[in-house]
């Protein structure tokens, strides 16, 4: 028996098709691109030049969700680490990305900087469900024009997991791929391992950037994974209604899908959304209201309905500060998605609506992962699991402390053993000086950092990188 949770029921999931093709079809989509513009317009889309809006008959979304591929891996540079997608299980990303960090050492807030990103992924390469590298800070010590390249790589020497970032400018593909091509050998292997996958956010309501668009419009070509990204804020840059926010995302994701089918079908795509509602008291997004988790979880549902791989937004919340605020609002707003059976959570590692990263966060919300996926693993109820005979045996009045199941059973995944919730009796408790789940993750955040790295790149190849980083670090300076 597995505990499931769903958003929409099969009609409401067309009826939020057919809205989003009639917006596609009559509103329209915005494309500052005229090379997007040109595509759309030679497989079917009737072309305003003046206003740039493209508008996008229901044949062309078919025939996108036909070419898309509804299955692959995303692979890493340890292939340990590799992540099927679609997925058996919901990994997690790392959350990003934020412009402040709290200092490990000092406890002051700062601007976050390079060595935040590093420790960052030292700790998310230990956790289990962490699959997807997601750079999760803004490097204000890295304000270069290069600084995309540089987090890429930073993120690549110091992680063997898959590494998804984003790129904004033409220019910076060719080192992009000439260091992918150093970690991994060649171009093919680029297009085949698939290590390096890019976000693509979408500019709420129904826009799409030039540079970022013509970008990606290249990339293609090396058969690199997708993921639009729509962020519509229910109020604000979406709808004021949950079911119409809804539609408008659904719509946004699938203009990029069609874009980047009609460039290269067989691109693969990562359906996704970080939706969230206005703060109706300020006017600032919220990612961890109750409602945001309503929004991407029921966008996750349209993700299946589409057949298509996802990610969704996830374990985020308003807290200012590390407490139960924090654990209660990304527990309410993973533990649904994980139910509804979400391939990938972006969000673990930061709280204030994403923008402040604190590393003993990344260990609590993986806790808060794994109790989500025993839910989610709910009951093994298969002959292996019926214990008859241990009951005929002990008769009633016993107990089953000395049959062979119960030891079996310490060791098995039927028991969750959690590292940070403390189960102690209250005078153990007190005699290990009332530990709560933020001082145990500091511990563990202390010991992780002070090992030495997990599967390294060899110098050979970091120096490869460190010479492209410099490079990019000149030459892209002198092509603003």
């Amino acid at each position: 028996m597995r505990l499931k949770c769903s958003f929409l029921s099969d009609s409401e999931k067309q009826q939020i098709h057919e809205d989003s093709l009639k917006i596609l079809a009559n509103v329209g989509v915005k494309f500052m691109s005229h090379k997007a513009l040109k595509i759309l317009a030679s497989n079917g889309a009737s072309v305003d030049k003046g206003s740039m809006i493209a508008r996008i008959p229901a044949d062309m979304v078919e025939q996108a969700l036909k070419t898309a591929p509804k299955s692959f891996v995303l692979g890493a540079r340890n292939p340990a680490f590799n992540f099927n997608m679609p997925s058996s299980y919901t990994g997690y990303t790392l959350d990003g990305a934020a412009t402040f960090a709290i200092d490990f050492e000092t406890g002051q807030r700062r601007p976050a900087i390079t060595k935040d990103l590093i420790a960052s992924l030292k700790i998310f390469e230990e956790m289990q469900l962490g699959t997807v590298v997601w750079p999760n800070v803004v490097l204000d010590d890295i304000q270069l024009s290069s600084d995309d390249i540089r987090t890429t790589f930073i993120s690549l020497i110091n992680s063997s997991k898959h590494i998804q970032h984003e790129l904004h400018r033409q220019n910076e593909i060719p080192y992009l791929i000439e260091g992918l091509s150093a970690v991994l050998g060649s171009e093919d292997e680029i297009k085949k391992r698939k290590i390096f996958s890019v976000c693509y956010c979408t500019i709420p309501p129904l826009t799409h950037d030039e540079e970022m668009c013509e970008t990606y419009l290249e990339l293609v070509k090396y058969h690199i994974p997708i993921l639009p990204y729509p962020m519509p804020a229910c109020g604000s840059t979406g709808p004021a209604s949950l079911y119409s926010d809804i539609t408008v995302a659904n719509a946004e994701s699938m203009s990029a899908l069609v874009l980047f089918q009609m460039a290269e079908p067989g691109t693969p795509i990562i359906y996704g959304h970080a939706g969230g509602i206005m703060n109706f008291n300020s006017g600032s997004f919220l990612e961890g209201a109750p409602e945001s988790t309503l929004i991407n979880g029921s966008l996750g549902e349209m993700a299946r309905f589409y057949n298509l791989p996802n990610t969704q937004a996830g374990c985020l919340t308003e807290a200012k500060a590390p407490g139960p605020q924090a654990i209660m609002e990304k527990m309410n707003s993973a533990m649904p998605l994980v139910l509804s059976g979400v391939d990938v959570i972006n969000g673990i590692g930061e709280i204030e609506t994403s923008q402040l990263l604190i590393l003993e966060q990344i260990v609590v919300d993986h806790e808060i992962a794994k109790i989500c996926k025993r839910m989610k693993d709910g009951i093994d109820v298969s002959a292996a699991k019926n214990y008859y005979e241990d009951i005929a045996n002990v008769k009633p009045g016993g107990h089953f402390l000395m049959e062979p199941s119960t030891l079996e059973a310490c060791h098995s995944g039927e028991f969750l053993m959690p590292d940070l919730i403390d189960r102690n009796t209250h005078d153990q408790w007190n005699e290990l000086g009332k530990p709560d789940l933020y001082s145990k993750a500091r511990t563990r955040v202390e010991e992780i950092l002070a090992a030495p790295q997990k599967n390294p790149l060899p110098d050979k190849i970091k120096g490869k990188l460190e010479d492209i980083m410099l490079r990019a670090d000149r030459e892209l300076l002198k092509q603003q």
